[in-house]
This record gives structure tokens, C-alpha cells and sequence, in this order.
């Protein structure tokens, strides 16, 4: 048959619909073999099949699973065949009984939490630790500082922002002298988070320093792109350990432009926790770079005067077959028996966290929520916010907004008991697609001090009015709830 005369007698539209038809079939498929939960597989289909350029690229940048990032195999591996492979093998026989202490002490009720982080996160719960809550960089970064200066065998720093100025010049200088001295100095930022305060000339000056810097997830990765490291970590020669909101910027001493100052909430920990942020930073390390820092000589036996105060890190991330710190939120919740102190810059929330909030505050409980009003950059997520503090406290949540300083801080408290500080927002992107780390602190003393300060921050700050936010514009109120829609990624 003459090829030509084959063309002409196709019908193109009927090939058109039999392709659309195929396409929808197949993102059906995908969609429904994913088992995500009905409202998520609805939406994406409707995006993929509405928009099916733009909705691929999306579904690419935001939307896959925990199995297209995985390399839970490849680290088991790498682990099992190092020098720790016997240690660890030790910390996996070992935690049971080490539940079983939790069980028979004052936080008894607590278990449930810390066997569901051990078994979503791999979050051992260790119990030599000494920590201390550093409440603002005024605190944080002349501690961080001095342990650089102490630091012998090795500096690990991991960081959503690093900033190119006149604080991180100094930090950079320090660095530098440590390399000089022998001391292993190795830096991950994240290009998206360090965009526009991170220059090239201070990554070429860090590294002809000899300091090892990397980006993790190179802007050019276009599939990496929305999934974010929002972690802040540094660990200084394996005992010595910090995480929290912080960054490393000069705006945190002297706030952004429009605020007087920067409010934000980090911890030091010294011990058992601080070994596993260490391998919180060698899997990121490894995944960033493929080369291997899980050997002895940077996971050391803690210092043996450390007093017993029981600390799970837990790591969550769009790899995480569990959104394990979405869950410590909820069993943290579902545990409260008094009051529930939490301070997070957005708030943005799934139903369930939404309505584990609401049934504690409509039981009686003192349910009090901190958030920013507005920040330094865009608002979208502070503006869609405003909806779900709206339904929060028409249900007798107590919504405050920190005023002055700009506010940054990631806390929970329990009924004075158990407490987490970390860098999670509540926020379902943090839940969900960043890279996030918490420490869940059981320690009534800690859990006071972090309380006393989310008091005096209410003197700082001002209620959320319902009738007050009623009386806004229509046109303000609509933009508001434009934004939630978006609010899962912003």
C-alpha cells in the first residue's frame, strides 16, 4: 500500500482520542496502584488529566512517592559491611529494653510514642544525654562557635540556608583555621533554601579553604526540585550535637527587613543523640556525594558523665515510608492530658491534625497554638494560615501571633512532660516532602523551661480574633482561602 495514500485515509482525531484515552488509563493505574487516600488520587487525576503537560511536571516536582527516592536498601548495606555493622546490630537487640526502662519510670504513658517513632523512623530512643534549649542565634552561635574551636577530629554542618556575610565570613575563617589543623570540615547547604543569599565566590573561598562543600539536590535536578533538605544540623566530632530552626545568617541576630529582631528555638545535646545526628548527616552526605563517613571514627563512644535523659531523633523526609513526625504531632496530641503549648511560623494543616487540635480543645484541654503573622518573604502560607487558625479557634484553640520579631521557632510541649523542638513547621510540606529533623525530649524539666519561654513569648504576642477576622474585606478573606488551596505547597 502506498504510504501516502495510508496517511491521508487516517482519521487523526480518532488517534487523538485513542492516545487521550490510553494516557487517562494509565495515570489512572499509576494513581490508584500508589493507594494514596482518595481526596490526594482524585486530585492528581484531575491535575494530570486537565493540565497533562503542566500536571507531569508538577506530579515530578511534588507529587511522587517514598519509593522513587528510597535508598533504605543501599545505607543497610553500607552500614552492615562498615566497621558499625556490630554496633548497630547491638542498638537493634538493645531497644526493646530500653523501651522497657522508658516503661517503668515517671513517662510510662509515653511508650506508645516512643515504640511508634522506633518502629516508623528507625528513631532509637537513647538515654545518656545533656541538653541545653538556645533560645534565639544570640545563644546558639557562640556555643556553636566555641565547639568549632574544640572541635579535633570533626565538623559537620547541614543547613537549609547559609548565607553569604559578614557573621558567615568570620564562621568561614574559623573553618578554615580547623582544616589547618587537621580537623575534617564538610559543609551540605541547600541551593533552593541559600538561592538568594548564598554567593558562588564564598563556595569557591569555603572550599579553597579546604573545607568539602556540597549542594544537596542541584537546582539543575529538575526532578529533586521541590523536595527540599530543611534540616539544621551540626555535629562536632560526633559528641557534640545541634538541631533546631536556626540557620546560618546574620539576618537571625538582627532579624529581616521590617522586624526588629529574629525569634527562633535550637538545641545542643550532648551524647547517645548526638551520635544519631551524626548519621542523620553521613546519609545525607552519602546521598549527596556517595562517599561513606559511617566508620568509628566518627561515631566515638559518648562521654561516660553524661546524666540519663532520654531523647529520640527523628528524621523524616520524602523518602520516609512513614511521615514519622507527622505522627509523633498526633500521638503527641492523643497523649496530652492537661495542655498542648505549640509554636510553628506556618500553620497549615491535614484534617487530622486539624481535628486532633479541635476535639483536645473541645475536651477541655489548654490547647495553645504561636504562629507568625506575616514573615520577610512572600506570603501565601502565612496568608492561608489565616483560614485554619479560623477554624481552630472557632473550636476554643487559642491562636496567638508573635509580634515584633520575626518568628521562627518549632516547639511542642505536653503537659509539662514530653517536648519536641526541631526544624518541622506545621505544615503539611514539612510533613510530607522535606527533609526534617525533631528531637522528642522526655524530660519534665526541659519541657518547663520550653514552656516558660512559650509564655513569655505570650507576652510578645496577640490573640487571633474570630469576630476580628470575620470583619475583614471579602476580597482579603477570599484571597486567604485562594491560598489554601495551594497550601500543601507552599
Amino acid at each position: 500500500m502506498d504510504p501516502t495514500a495510508w496517511l491521508a485515509g487516517v482519521s487523526w482525531s480518532a488517534v487523538a482520542w485513542t492516545a487521550l484515552g490510553l494516557y487517562a488509563l494509565t495515570v489512572a493505574a499509576f494513581l490508584v496502584l500508589e493507594n494514596r487516600s482518595p481526596q490526594s488520587t482524585f486530585a492528581w487525576l484531575f491535575l494530570l488529566l486537565v493540565f497533562p503537560v503542566g500536571g507531569l511536571i508538577v506530579y515530578a516536582l511534588f507529587g511522587r512517592s517514598w519509593h522513587a527516592f528510597s535508598r533504605e536498601r543501599a545505607l543497610t548495606k553500607l552500614v552492615e559491611g562498615s566497621t558499625l555493622g556490630a554496633r548497630t546490630a547491638r542498638l537493634l537487640a538493645e531497644q526493646p529494653s530500653v523501651l522497657a526502662m522508658l516503661a517503668r519510670g515517671a513517662y510510662h504513658s509515653y511508650v506508645p510514642l516512643a515504640r511508634m517513632l522506633w518502629q516508623t523512623a528507625n528513631a532509637p530512643l537513647t538515654i545518656a544525654n545533656r541538653l541545653d534549649i538556645l533560645q534565639n542565634a544570640g545563644e546558639k552561635y557562640p556555643r556553636l562557635l566555641s565547639d568549632i574551636r574544640g572541635a579535633t577530629r570533626s565538623v559537620h554542618l547541614l543547613y537549609y540556608e547559609w548565607a553569604s556575610d559578614a557573621f558567615t565570613e568570620g564562621v568561614g575563617r574559623l573553618l578554615g583555621e580547623k582544616v589547618r589543623q587537621g580537623v575534617e570540615v564538610r559543609l551540605l547547604y541547600d541551593p533552593l533554601g541559600s538561592l538568594t543569599m548564598l554567593s558562588h565566590r564564598h563556595v569557591r573561598w569555603l572550599r579553597s579553604l579546604g573545607v568539602e562543600v556540597h549542594p544537596f539536590a542541584p537546582l539543575y535536578r529538575l526532578h529533586t526540585l521541590g523536595y527540599r533538605n530543611h534540616r539544621k544540623i551540626a555535629v562536632i566530632d560526633g559528641c557534640i550535637g545541634y538541631s533546631g530552626g536556626l540557620n546560618m545568617t546574620e539576618a537571625h541576630l538582627t532579624g529581616p527587613a521590617g522586624f526588629t529582631g529574629w525569634r527562633d528555638t535550637h538545641a545542643r545535646v550532648v551524647g547517645e543523640a548526638a551520635l544519631v545526628l551524626q548519621a542523620v548527616f553521613a546519609t545525607m552526605w552519602f546521598n549527596t556525594t556517595g562517599a561513606s563517613l559511617f566508620d568509628e571514627r566518627h561515631f566515638p563512644e559518648p562521654p561516660a558523665d553524661v546524666p540519663v535523659l532520654p531523647i529520640q531523633v527523628v528524621s523524616a523526609g520524602p523518602d520516609s515510608r512513614w511521615r514519622a513526625i507527622r505522627l509523633s504531632y498526633l500521638a503527641l496530641l492523643s497523649l496530652a492530658r492537661h495542655h498542648i503549648y505549640i509554636q510553628s511560623p506556618f500553620l497549615i494543616l491535614d484534617e487530622s491534625l486539624s481535628e486532633a487540635l479541635k476535639t483536645a480543645a473541645l475536651g477541655g484541654l489548654d490547647v495553645k497554638v504561636m504562629i507568625a503573622p506575616r514573615g520577610g518573604e512572600l506570603s501565601p502560607a502565612y496568608r492561608a494560615g489565616m483560614t485554619y487558625a479560623l477554624s481552630l479557634a472557632r473550636a476554643g484553640v487559642e491562636v496567638w501571633f508573635y509580634q515584633g520579631d520575626y518568628f521562627h521557632a518549632k516547639t511542642v510541649s505536653i503537659d509539662s512532660a514530653v517536648c519536641s523542638i526541631g526544624s518541622a513547621n506545621v505544615d503539611i510540606r514539612s510533613f510530607t516532602i522535606n527533609y526534617e529533623t525533631n528531637l522528642v525530649i522526655y524530660d519534665a524539666p526541659t519541657a518547663r523551661r520550653l514552656e516558660a519561654d512559650f509564655e513569655a513569648d505570650l507576652r510578645k504576642s496577640v490573640p487571633f480574633s474570630v469576630a476580628g477576622y470575620e470583619a475583614r474585606g471579602t476580597a482579603g478573606r477570599g484571597f486567604d482561602s485562594l491560598m489554601r488551596l495551594f497550601s500543601p505547597l507552599l
